[in-house]
């Protein structure tokens, strides 16, 4: 495994005006477009499954994989659908990349509809952000300038339109067949499966649904082929990849990584924890994800070995919490976030996540009692894998692992009566040990 920091996707970030066609064209943009168009399209899904492509979003599947399910030959229409509605807290690798160099997007989206034999290709943009919506908006008008996109691209007689549709502010809609609803004008809702969306996804005809890290990495892999790619990461987890890391660390940001590399390593390359605390907590793929500890520094950051520690790698949102935040009331947060986010489709999600705000409200009150924890665990455990999404699991995850690792501070709310948590203070709770050589600056910089 490569153990230092891998600029592909981010390497044109800092160049003048990188959102530029121009700018792109001149770091090669648009040469791996022009090479795909002469090759087969089951060619071009064949390397993308020798790549050992993972899915970017959270979930890791194959996406040679999943490209491949797309029926051939069937009379419909086939749709590439990219899923940039990135909204869960902590989360933060798909807008910067948009926002830096949206082309690099784009030709991964060119060169994927055109292995799938789609003629129309939509990318879902969190309609938050409409700086990001313009951005790509003004791409994609250079794209059909240039002859980039539009009717036979480059004399290849491949016709391809790409439309930035902007969603309208629903954490949901980052599931993708509640995302598929919402592009067709109606409320976002997970869909029933089967049938899944490679046999009737859009318009209920054959669709493939990635993220968009997943489509951006496909130029390269035309570029520099499978081996090149595979060469870096570990043995399941192949490539490179976007880590957002954030919160009480000297130097937060985006890292591009190959997978596999530790948060210790991740840390020292970004100044450590801020200067005079410890790390306490952190998660390793977003608040939907089980919180992780100190114990768990040198843990590769693939797929899987943090689900070998009883997590999940997801989208890589590297939230640091040093010994001044209370794990209480930063859960309650996030579990409020999923009560207001619920579609309120299913009753497990829908009632269970008003009940765990309920009682984690009591706790960080210093309300109810001891046995408040476990009528906590036994909602979890009543609607982890019986809601429709996986935003109900989700909703789940850090209440269960904070349990797990800090019970005693639980406890401690309800012995004093309310969160005796002193932030200037910070020590009430035994300090979590010190993290050696997280302080350290090394030579080198997250994008």
């Amino acid at each position: 495994m490569v153990d230092t920091l891998t600029p592909v996707l981010s390497d044109n970030w800092d160049q003048d005006r990188a959102w530029r066609l121009s700018a792109y064209e001149r770091s090669g943009g648009y040469a791996a477009l022009r090479k795909a168009l002469g090759e087969k399209q089951d060619d071009l899904i064949q390397l993308v499954k020798d790549s050992q492509l993972r899915g970017r979003g959270g979930a890791g599947f194959p996406t040679g994989m999943k490209w491949g399910f797309i029926p051939q030959g069937d009379g419909k229409p086939h749709y590439l659908v990219v899923n940039a509605d990135e909204s869960e807290p902590g989360t933060c690798k798909d807008i910067p990349l948009m926002l830096a160099s949206p082309h690099t997007l784009i030709e991964g989206a060119i060169i994927s509809a055109y292995a799938i034999r789609a003629n129309f290709a939509f990318i879902y943009v969190r309609g938050e952000v409409l700086h990001v919506v313009r951005r790509l908006q003004r791409a994609v008008q250079e794209c059909y300038l240039a002859g980039h996109l539009g009717k036979d691209i480059h004399g290849s007689g491949y016709d391809l339109d790409l439309v930035i549709h902007a969603g309208a502010g629903a954490y949901i809609c980052g599931e993708e067949t509640a995302l598929l609803d919402s592009l067709e004008g109606r409320r976002g809702q997970p869909r029933l499966r089967p049938p899944f969306p490679a046999v009737a996804g859009l318009y209920a005809s054959p669709t493939v649904i990635n993220n968009v890290e997943s489509i951006a990495s496909v130029p390269c892999i035309v570029n520099f082929g499978a081996d090149w790619f595979a060469s870096m990461g570990t043995e399941k987890s192949k490539g490179m990849t976007l880590y957002s890391l954030s919160g009480h660390v000297v130097g937060p940001g985006q890292y591009e990584a190959p997978l596999g590399i530790t948060l210790r390593e991740l840390l020292e390359l970004s100044g450590g924890v801020r200067p005079g605390h410890q790390l306490k907590f952190w998660t390793p793929g977003g608040s939907s994800t089980p919180i992780l500890t100190a114990e768990h520094l040198d843990v590769p950051l693939d797929y899987e070995a943090v689900a070998a520690a009883g997590s999940m790698l997801g989208t890589k949102a590297l939230q640091i919490f040093d010994e001044t935040t209370c794990v209480v009331r930063a859960v309650l947060r996030w579990t409020e976030f999923y009560k207001h986010e619920s579609c309120g489709k299913c009753t497990p999600c829908r009632e269970g996540t008003w009940w765990l705000v309920q009682t984690l409200q009591r706790l960080e009150d210093g309300e109810g009692t001891e046995s408040d924890l476990d009528m906590l665990l036994d909602l979890c455990d009543n609607i982890l894998g019986r809601s429709f999404c996986a935003l109900g699991d989700g909703a789940t995850s850090p209440i269960t692992s904070s349990i797990e690792f800090f019970r005693d501070e639980y406890i401690a709310h309800l012995t004093h009566g309310g969160c005796p948590f002193d932030p200037q203070a910070a020590t009430l709770f035994p300090e979590p040990a010190r993290l050696s050589g997280a302080t350290a600056v090394t030579s080198g910089a997250g994008v």
